[in-house]
């Protein structure tokens, strides 16, 4: 690991004025991804700012009967959280599919959805990766790609997002508030938050520079049956090969997410009308224009019959 110095600090605006002023300044909490990345030196900041001081911990009802979650509540509070498995079950369901409870006792809301990829190819520092280095090439491309991205790719990086959290999220339609250096405020559609590879995979979410995500709100509860599956290689403990996201109302609308195909949590709106026609029409539709490998093409099949099981168990 590479040396750098550390600071705690007591209020918002003192951490962003900390992160402004200082070269190479990341924001740490429970540190469960990017103590990882440092140890592996993927991850390389010359300054660590402890933000777990700033308050952001609770969880309170907004005016419009949804709920504001500070960025510093820990996943498992949030998943136990009578509101949230009263109201929202797809949250609460798909934190408890991530991960450990002891990471769960140490990930936070914020941290959860800025992790970075656990493709092979970024951790592995001999390998040539894009996000790691831009401009290296991507070694997943023409390698092993069972667990890549299907859709939403580019030519220069075809990692997944490993999120379950943030799935459900998109499903819930979640907007992400931050506070800049310059003190201003501002509102992010989850939708936004997280980008494309494109030509920059690098860069991953629509954060600038300094910028320190304080909560995530949720509007107010839609109802209805909501289920989150998750479909891995090992029952516990591991990332998700594919993952659906549900909200099905008695009249059989609703909305679905994915997980596991893209390098954001994916969600084709248009899609949600689908979903009274069945899971081959509404995969269809999600998955239009999708560019699987020769390894990870089952996903597409993978997809279609998960979310046939979550119907299924939506409208028994």
């Amino acid at each position: 690991m590479k040396a750098f110095s550390y600071e705690r600090v007591t209020s918002p605006a003192q951490a962003v004025a900390a992160a402004a002023s200082t070269s190479g300044a990341r924001f740490i909490a429970g540190g469960t991804n990017l103590l990882d990345l440092m140890k592996l030196e993927i991850e390389t900041p010359g300054h660590l700012i402890d933000v777990n001081g700033l308050g952001f911990d609770r969880i309170e009802a907004t005016q419009d009967g949804g709920l504001r979650i500070g960025a510093l509540v820990r996943n498992t509070d949030l998943a136990a959280d009578a509101r949230v498995r009263r109201d929202y079950a797809l949250l609460s369901r798909a934190l408890l599919a991530g991960a450990s409870g002891q990471l769960r006792n140490k990930a936070t809301t914020g941290g959860n959805l800025l992790q970075r990829t656990r493709c092979p190819y970024f951790y592995d520092t001999n390998q040539a990766c894009n996000k790691r280095r831009p401009g290296s090439g991507c070694s997943a491309i023409g390698g092993v790609s069972r667990q890549h991205a299907v859709i939403g790719t580019s030519t220069a990086c075809i990692a997944t997002h490993p999120s379950d959290m943030a799935v459900a999220m998109r499903a819930l339609d979640a907007s992400v508030e931050t506070l800049r250096p310059n003190g201003s405020r501002r509102t992010i559609a989850i939708a936004d938050f997280h980008r494309l590879p494109g030509a920059t995979p690098q860069v991953e979410t629509a954060l600038t520079a300094g910028e320190l995500v304080t909560a995530v709100t949720l509007p107010r509860p839609m109802g209805g049956k909501q289920v989150y599956r998750k479909v891995r290689d090992r029952a516990s403990y591991a990332f998700a090969l594919i993952s659906v996201a549900a909200i099905v109302q008695p009249d059989g609308t609703g909305r679905v997410a994915l997980g596991g195909v893209a390098a954001k949590p994916w969600r084709v709106e248009a899609a949600d009308a689908a979903l009274r026609r069945g899971a081959k029409a509404t995969t269809e539709m999600l998955l239009a224009g999708a560019k699987p490998t020769e390894d990870n093409a089952f996903k597409l099949t993978l997809v279609e019959r998960t979310l046939d099981a979550v119907l299924t168990e939506a409208r028994s």
